[in-house]
C-alpha cells in the first residue's frame, strides 16, 4: 500500500509557508508504518521540538489504475476521510534550506493519523467539501476542497503517471492555511462538515 501525499495544494497554505504556487502537484510519499489508526494516540517524538498538525481530506484508491485521465479519476476512488500530516517543521525547515530531502520530517512512526472512512457517494460534490480541526474544542484550521490549486480529479491523473495505484492506496491531498503546533494533552477532532471522523490525543 502506498501513501501518496500532495504538498502546497492549497494557496494561502503556500503563503503561510513562505513558498511559491506550484505548477504542477508537489508529491511525496509516506510509509505504512506512518499511519495512525482507530483513533489512537500520537506520541510526542524525541527528536524534534516543533511537531505540528496538517489537516487533509484523504482518498483511498479502489481500482487499479496506470496513466489515468482526469475525466476518468473519479471512478478509481470510492471512500474518503480526513488525516493529519503531522510534521517535524523543525526538521523540514533545516532539510529544505540545505536542499536536502525532507522525508524525516513527515514519514516517522505515526505521522499521518486517519479517520474513519465514509463512501464517496455519501457527500453531495467532493470538490465542494467542508471540513475543520478542532483542538480541545477549539478551530485552528477550516478548509473547503473547492480552493484546491489542483482538484481531487487532477491528482489523481497526475500521480498515475508515475505510480501505479492499487486498490487501497491513499492520497492525501494537501492542507489548508492555519497549521500550527501539537502539545502534549491535545486532543484533535477533524470534521467533514458537521461529521466527527477522527478524534485521537496526543501523549
Amino acid at each position: 500500500m502506498k501513501i501518496i501525499c500532495i504538498g502546497l495544494n492549497y494557496r494561502k497554505h503556500a503563503m503561510e509557508m513562505g513558498m511559491p504556487l506550484p505548477a504542477e502537484p508537489v508529491v511525496f510519499l509516506k510509509p505504512d508504518s506512518s499511519i495512525l489508526k482507530n483513533n489512537k494516540p500520537f506520541f510526542l517524538p524525541g527528536f524534534s521540538s516543533m511537531i505540528q498538525y496538517e489537516t487533509e481530506v484523504v482518498i483511498k484508491i479502489s481500482r487499479l489504475g496506470k496513466g489515468i485521465s482526469s475525466k476518468f479519476a473519479h471512478r478509481y476512488y470510492d471512500e474518503l476521510t480526513l488525516g493529519i500530516d503531522i510534521t517535524a517543521r523543525d526538521i523540514q525547515k533545516r532539510n529544505s534550506a540545505a536542499g536536502m530531502p525532507w522525508e524525516l520530517s513527515k514519514c516517522f512512526d505515526g505521522a499521518a493519523p486517519l479517520g474513519r472512512f465514509i463512501p464517496v457517494s455519501s457527500v453531495k460534490d467532493i470538490n465542494k467539501l467542508d471540513f475543520r480541526l478542532e483542538i480541545n474544542k477549539k478551530v485552528v484550521q477550516e478548509g473547503n476542497t473547492s480552493d484546491m490549486i489542483f482538484n481531487i480529479s487532477e491528482i489523481v491523473a497526475y500521480v498515475s503517471q508515475f505510480f501505479t495505484l492499487k486498490t487501497g492506496d491513499i492520497i492525501f491531498t494537501g492542507t489548508p492555511s492555519g497549521v500550527g503546533p501539537l502539545k502534549k494533552n491535545d486532543n484533535l477532532v477533524a470534521y467533514l462538515g458537521d461529521e466527527p471522523l477522527l478524534d485521537f490525543k496526543i501523549k
